[in-house]
């Protein structure tokens, strides 16, 4: 992975705002976040042209079957790019339950679905170690994608 870029840092605010949004299910307050991204696109990535695609970090079926939305993928949807979910996720415990040391030392839980020869941006809503990113990052440039970036909505 060339970089990540985040939007936000982690403090109680975003805490609570992450809380409402994705574990209680609020679909809409992923709007709040569509402009700063679109900006964020313009300053940070536009570099890339149109020769991108986006790729959200994937849940397993069970979680998207429990939160009834993908936060990552509504925040790639924000970007004036395609998107492609190519990267499939197999069902394991909540990062947020892992100990750092257990999400730094974790087997990449991701499969690819299809091969793309283009630049990525990888997007995800947290940062906390970056394990989740270069697993994902990995795979994409083992299979064909020439540079990986990464943007993530908040740092922890």
């Amino acid at each position: 992975m060339e970089w990540n870029y985040s939007l936000f840092s982690y403090n109680a605010f975003m805490k609570e705002y992450m809380a409402k949004w994705k574990y209680r299910g609020d679909y809409h307050l992923g709007f709040a976040f569509q402009d700063a991204i679109r900006q964020l696109y313009k300053e940070q990535f536009s570099f890339l042209k149109k020769d991108a695609v986006v790729v959200p970090i994937p849940l397993s079926k069970e979680r998207l079957h429990e939160r009834k939305f993908n936060q990552a993928k509504m925040l790639a949807e924000f970007f004036p790019l395609p998107v492609k979910e190519i990267l499939g996720r197999k069902h394991g415990e909540k990062q947020a339950k892992k100990s750092r040391k257990e999400r730094i030392f974790s087997q990449n839980p991701f499969f690819i679905t299809e091969t793309l020869n283009k630049p990525v941006i990888l997007v995800d809503d947290i940062y906390t170690t970056g394990t989740t990113l270069r697993h994902a990052a990995f795979l994409l440039k083992e299979h064909g994608c020439s540079r990986v970036f990464a943007f993530t909505l908040i740092r922890g």
